[in-house]
């Protein structure tokens, strides 16, 4: 065996000579000290080359025109991140001083050259490519670091996306039980019943903010940019969390100064930003303060979101931090709310894609603290929003509910039914299409992760049988921008990320109205 053979691809020397003699002398030279080398015939070769993996690369000074000097530059400018590729130069010396200047300097904007005066003694050259090696070997160490996080990165991204999915199997199951209950009963709900409802979706929004946290540090979340009123979209948050500020004894308060202001963005990451400070100025103030909402526009083109508390404050240690993960301005045993410690870390990132800043401020402990949000201002007018049809406006539908977790199918029927639609359901993907082919429903709600037959290829098979006269819904643990675009490849209309509400359904049909053939009489009377 060719004791070369042992020297693997990334440690080989790229050789680019005059002539193909010289080059090959020079590969005898290194291959007698061990060395792995290559004669290139001409930059194509040595771009070709560097493909499979170099060390390093030897050229003479006669190889050096300015076509040669420029695929060179490109090479080396095309590197990886991690990559700074050795260039070792053989020069004649004052022969041709000028020309061999002006090519060197050419390339040092892009590569880290080692010159190599002539005569070459053999110790000379050998030492100067060790050294060169020994160098592209910390470079291949980093880089092997850098792959071993990226892998590590994608599995805990798999990991939290498996986590959310087992979680939103039985939150879909809880809430819509919560639902049913909400329905059946006179009045308002049980106390017993309000516990749940809050508990659930307070879980559900931290499986959300785990998985958000995720997708937006790694640049994986698109934004849907629209002109969005502050005043009007911080008025909804504000009535939302009302109930949870009187049930903790604070006064929670909105002044949104001369209409407040518009700005290009994703109303709904918006939203989240403003209800993730709500939350957690709440969570912070004791019982008897208050928090107070700000809305205005500045002079500089610019608005504000301001969410002042009375609450606990922040230590000046932990005041640069907040924003980080994981942090959270009071560890003490007897918090009263828990969290992951990440809303903040969303608010940060979703405010920076919108192209705005948020602040922390506050005096210290006690002295309560301040979030201010700045965006950039349009003067677009916002068109008001559609109002949604109204849940007894909608005709009745026949549907076909594939899901096997059989709480949350059941339930789902259930509430179906009680709307006015016509239900039957399907435990696995093979018994669903034998449903959906048989009684050829309007409406089929096709959980992804089925036993027999998945979602993707349940949508597969029935997509080219019932053409466009059925509306396929994917229901999924898993929500990623990606797994929503494998979604609509196998055929799907529409994608509901778990835990889905009875008005998540209602609003996809009501979307999808138009398609729908006038309705069909409907066993349910």
């Amino acid at each position: 065996m060719d004791r070369l053979a042992v020297v693997s691809a990334e440690q080989r020397v790229l050789i680019l000579a005059p002539t193909g003699r010289d080059g090959a002398l020079a590969a005898q030279v290194l291959e007698g000290s061990d060395l792995g080398a290559l004669a290139c015939a001409d930059v194509h070769c040595l771009r070709r080359e560097i493909e499979s993996g170099a060390g390093a690369i030897l050229v003479t000074e006669e190889t050096l025109t300015p076509n040669t000097i420029a695929s060179l530059a490109e090479i080396f400018r095309s590197q990886p991140a991690w990559s700074d590729l050795p260039l070792l130069v053989v020069s004649v010396g004052a022969g041709d001083a000028e020309r061999v200047a002006s090519a060197i300097r050419q390339l040092s904007e892009h590569a880290d050259i080692t010159l190599i005066d002539r005569p070459t003694r053999k110790v000379t050259l050998v030492s100067a490519v060790q050294a060169a090696l020994r160098a592209r070997g910390r470079q291949y160490e980093v880089r092997d670091l850098l792959e071993q996080l990226e892998r590590s990165v994608r599995e805990r991204d798999q990991f939290l996306a498996m986590l959310g999915h087992e979680l939103r199997n039985p939150l879909g199951a809880m809430l819509t039980a919560i639902e049913l209950m909400e329905r059946g009963s006179q009045g308002s709900p049980p106390r017993e019943l309000s516990v749940l409802d809050r508990q659930a979706r307070i879980l559900s929004r931290l499986v959300d903010d785990l998985l958000d946290v995720s997708r937006l540090t790694l640049g994986k979340i698109d934004l849907t940019r629209f002109p969005v009123d502050i005043g009007e979209l911080a008025t909804r948050c504000v009535q939302t969390m009302l109930p949870t500020a009187a049930a903790g004894g604070i006064r929670l308060s909105l002044d949104v100064c001369d209409g407040g202001f518009t700005t290009i963005g994703d109303s709904v990451r918006l939203e989240q930003v403003v209800n993730n400070l709500l939350t957690n100025a709440i969570k912070y103030t004791p019982r008897g303060g208050s928090v107070e909402v700000r809305i205005s526009a500045s002079d500089d083109a610019g608005g504000e979101i301001r969410v002042k508390d009375s609450g606990v404050g922040i230590d000046a240690a932990i005041l640069p931090r907040v924003f980080e993960p994981f942090t959270q301005a009071s560890s003490t045993i007897d918090r009263s709310e828990g969290g992951l410690g990440i809303g903040l870390t969303l608010v940060r990132h979703i405010v920076a894609l919108h192209g705005g800043t948020v602040e922390a401020q506050s005096s210290g402990r006690g002295a309560g603290s301040a979030f201010v949000v700045r965006l950039p201002r349009t003067a677009r007018r916002v068109e008001p929003p559609a109002r949604p049809l109204a849940v007894e406006m909608l005709p009745p539908r026949r549907i076909l509910v594939i899901e096997d977790n059989t709480d949350l199918r059941e339930g789902l029927k259930r509430l179906l039914e009680n709307v006015g639609h016509e239900v039957f359901e399907s435990a696995d993907g093979e018994d669903g299409v034998v449903k959906a082919l048989a009684r050829r429903p309007d409406v089929i709600l096709v959980d992804i992760g089925l036993p027999k037959l998945d979602g993707y290829k349940v949508a597969a098979r029935l997509r080219p049988a019932l053409s466009d006269g059925v509306l396929l819904v994917a229901v999924s643990g898993y929500g990623s921008k990606a797994d929503r675009t494998r979604a609509f490849e196998a055929g799907f209309d529409y994608h509901l990320t778990k835990p889905i509400t009875l008005q998540s359904i209602l609003n996809v049909l009501n979307r999808a109205a138009p398609r729908f053939a006038p309705p069909r009489p409907s066993a349910i009377q």
